[in-house]
């Protein structure tokens, strides 16, 4: 999401973000209804066309989310995405898309409110990492041909009882509705959103070899310096990896010959 799309992105969280605060607990119930409000979009292209029109006026479009939510939903879930379809949207799917998102942060935040957000992102890392040798249960997860339901029992015998309450929704929408994204990988995206949300990048590490606590100090100072904010490390060991060690950090690919030129970098300046 870009351009047009990504600023009203920005504008609905900013818009929602205190609501979920005062929500707290309760914000997981915004979640749910933000979530049945993107399987009903995706579901129908026209209700889709109708809301992300450009050319129809936006008290219309607010005016049909209301007619539609008010007498099921929680009056918050409704001003927020009244306010949303009013904004402009540059495809559809954005729109779709952005209220995803804000059913995301809906959880996080209730998770946040309980002092569990930390260990929702730590679950989810954990999750994500032992599934790498597992490719058949990794399959399974993400096989859109299957029922549904079948998929869900899974997560819930594999995670159930062992994982917050946060973290096993969130495996559960990740593998019920998949929208075109993998299991692991959708699972991965939370944990950003999670990580932003706590103010710090991740950085998905893969070492060819186990990293001491001093090592991960290290490194994590030399990121943060580069990144000029503070970093959560998620190492992965990988005997396989060339060259020791790869970062990845957003869109950003860091190797070994990249980290001492920054490490470098950051001699010289200190001296």
């Amino acid at each position: 999401m870009r351009g047009t799309s990504q600023s009203s992105l920005d504008a609905a969280q900013a818009r929602l973000a205190p609501v979920l605060a005062a929500a707290g607990e309760q914000a997981y119930t915004i979640g749910d209804q933000m979530f049945a409000v993107v399987d009903a979009l995706d579901a129908s292209g026209a209700l889709r066309r109708s809301l992300a029109d450009p050319s129809r006026p936006a008290a219309d479009k607010s005016g049909l989310v209301r007619n539609l939510l008010s007498s099921a939903f929680d009056p918050k879930t409704v001003d927020a995405l009244a306010d949303l379809v009013a904004d402009r949207w540059s495809h559809e799917a954005d729109l779709v898309d952005a209220v995803d998102i804000l059913g995301i942060d809906a959880y996080l935040a209730s998770a946040e409110a309980r002092g569990a957000l930390e260990k929702v992102e730590h679950e989810l890392f954990q999750i994500t990492r032992g599934l790498v040798g597992q490719r058949e249960v990794r399959q399974a997860l993400s096989d859109s041909s299957t029922d549904p339901a079948r998929r869900v029992k899974l997560v819930d015998d594999l995670f159930a009882g062992k994982a917050d309450p946060v973290t096993l929704a969130i495996c559960r929408r990740a593998t019920a509705k998949p929208r075109g994204e993998r299991f692991v990988p959708a699972l991965g995206r939370v944990g950003e959103i999670a990580a932003k949300r706590r103010s710090r990048r991740v950085a998905s590490v893969t070492s060819g070899s186990e990293l001491s606590a001093a090592q991960q100090d290290r490194l994590a100072a030399l990121l943060e310096s580069a990144y000029g904010t503070a970093v959560q490390l998620n190492v992965t060991v990988d005997p396989a990896v060339v060259g020791g060690l790869r970062i990845q950090i957003g869109s950003d690919v860091l190797d070994s010959t990249v980290l001492s030129r920054l490490a470098a970098a950051r001699r010289q300046l200190a001296s």
